[in-house]
């Protein structure tokens, strides 16, 4: 049987902040998906039109049927209104949710361009992150990217 080596263990956070942190986790992953989608389809809209489910699929990298469960689901969920063979359109509710997506993107990545992070990586980056950072980050993120900017 291996043993693992003793490594000194700082004090573990305290259980009910450490459960809230999880949750927050938690409903960050479950909203991700829905606000990738609604970001998409207001760019698909703003750039050529109108958003396809096809294009959807091709732009996400998911298939053709999976893009047509989750169109689905943010119907249920009033986000975006769509009829068989046409095109999808976001309710207002979802044009706010694709405006907050976008905001907390755009925050994330300046302030990895900022940091001197390439665009490649940046954009890769903040695609993840958009999704779970806090309110109190995203306003750190706006204050120190002013500064680094300011800096230069």
């Amino acid at each position: 049987m291996t043993t693992q080596p003793k490594m000194p263990v700082k004090a573990l956070p305290d259980a009910t902040r450490r459960a809230a942190a999880f949750r927050r986790m938690r409903e960050a992953q479950r909203t991700e998906v829905a606000e990738d989608y609604v970001e998409l389809i207001g760019d698909l809209i703003a750039m050529i039109g109108e958003a396809r489910l096809t294009d959807l699929a091709e732009h996400l990298g998911v298939s053709h049927g999976t893009a047509a469960k989750v169109v689905q689901r943010l119907q249920r969920e009033g986000l975006v209104e769509s009829l068989p063979y046409r095109s999808i359109f976001l309710t207002e509710r979802g044009a706010e949710v694709a405006a907050m997506s976008r905001d907390r993107h755009r925050i994330v990545h300046d302030f990895l361009r900022a940091l001197g992070v390439s665009e490649a990586v940046a954009e890769a980056d903040a695609e993840g992150i958009e999704h779970h950072v806090s309110k109190e980050t995203l306003e750190a993120f706006i204050r120190h990217t002013k500064t680094l900017v300011a800096d230069r």
